[in-house]
């Protein structure tokens, strides 16, 4: 069945300047840094954890210089907790690289903007069409869901060749005429609309401004796509978690290497079994060691079993590569979610 989709934009865009998102912080401006900086926070994770990381980066580093003029540790310490870390280090270097060779200017054209460290298509997209209003259609998930429900598209997305045709119809739906002028609207109301709206598991039809012209509604299963046929697969891992601490409180940790789980943040031995911990501490200090009630940590491709293993042993004892952090430096410093908690409650 054919459908004339030329009403698409219009309707979006009339429907996210009255119904959108218009309360989350980082539409109060359509300037690149903040623009940019909530794309990479909001990758995937929820809205509502970034809102507080958001606003806090902001209000430490409200311009690109100041984030560039940072320490990466400093960078690494406010990002903690939010996931993903590697986010955190190329942001830090995207911000260098915007100063060092764009004056403080993020680059107004797709391109250049992809040259940047961190940046790929989707956020690419994302500056282009909401700070210069360039005609380009961002595709995240939650506006490939709306598209392909939108469109009936059962190609297979886990092929390169289905997401260059995906691609070249969102192309096709991108506001002409008077609307190119509301492109910003258009583009948020697109991830407005997979984000409140065309859910991923239980879309509400009901309330959705296209239905009459979805052809994922009209075939009655709008759930059936997106179409993926790859899996994630998840793997488990153990970890044994040696945390030594002094008797003023004081915990021994290390800068984990620039690469792998928790990569470049700081963080206690850690070893593969209980044997291995073990047989790093001296004989006569094993009986002191407190083994806690293990825990799972849920990261995107595994689960992560963490076994904290808390020993006091004296201030004067060097376990290696690392330093003895006191509890006041503890905020500051980049730790793992888990770990955090560990310490800090």
């Amino acid at each position: 069945m054919s459908v004339d989709l030329t009403h698409f934009a219009p309707q979006l865009i009339k429907w996210q300047r009255q119904h959108g998102r218009h309360d989350l912080p980082w539409q109060k401006s359509l300037e690149p840094y903040p623009v940019w900086l909530s794309e990479i926070m909001l990758q995937q994770t929820q809205v509502s954890t970034v809102k507080a990381y958001y606003e806090r980066f902001l209000s430490r580093w409200p311009r690109v210089e100041d984030l560039a003029a940072a320490e990466l540790d400093e960078v690494m310490g406010l990002w903690s907790g939010l996931g993903y870390y590697s986010r955190a280090r190329m942001l830090h270097r995207c911000a260098q690289t915007v100063v060092r060779e764009h004056a403080g200017h993020f680059p107004n054209d797709m391109a250049a903007l992809q040259k940047l460290p961190g940046i790929g298509p989707s956020t690419a997209e994302a500056i282009a069409s909401l700070c210069f209003g360039q005609a380009v259609s961002i595709m995240d998930g939650n506006v490939r869901r709306v598209l392909t429900r939108l469109l009936a598209f059962d190609e297979d997305l886990a092929m390169s060749s289905a997401q260059k045709n995906l691609n070249q119809h969102a192309h096709a739906l991108l506001p002409q005429g008077r609307w190119v002028k509301s492109m910003h609207q258009y583009t948020k109301g697109l991830m407005d609309l997979g984000a409140t709206v065309c859910h991923s598991r239980q879309p509400d039809c009901d309330q959705c401004p296209v239905r009459s012209i979805c052809q994922g509604h009209a075939s009655g299963v709008p759930t059936a796509f997106p179409r993926k046929t790859r899996k994630l697969v998840r793997r488990s891992q153990a970890w044994w978690l040696l945390l030594l601490r002094t008797p003023e409180g004081a915990v021994w940790l290390r800068k984990r290497p620039a690469s792998g789980i928790w990569a470049g943040l700081y963080g206690p031995p850690v070893f593969d079994s209980e044997a291995l911990a073990m047989a790093a501490i001296p004989l006569d200090w094993q009986k002191n060691t407190d083994v806690h009630v293990p825990f799972v940590h849920v990261l995107t491709h595994r689960d992560l079993h963490l076994h904290p293993m808390w020993l006091t042993v004296p201030a004067s004892t060097c376990w290696g590569e690392g330093q003895w952090w006191s509890a006041d430096a503890w905020p500051r410093l980049g730790l793992a979610a888990p770990l955090r908690r560990l310490l800090l409650g």
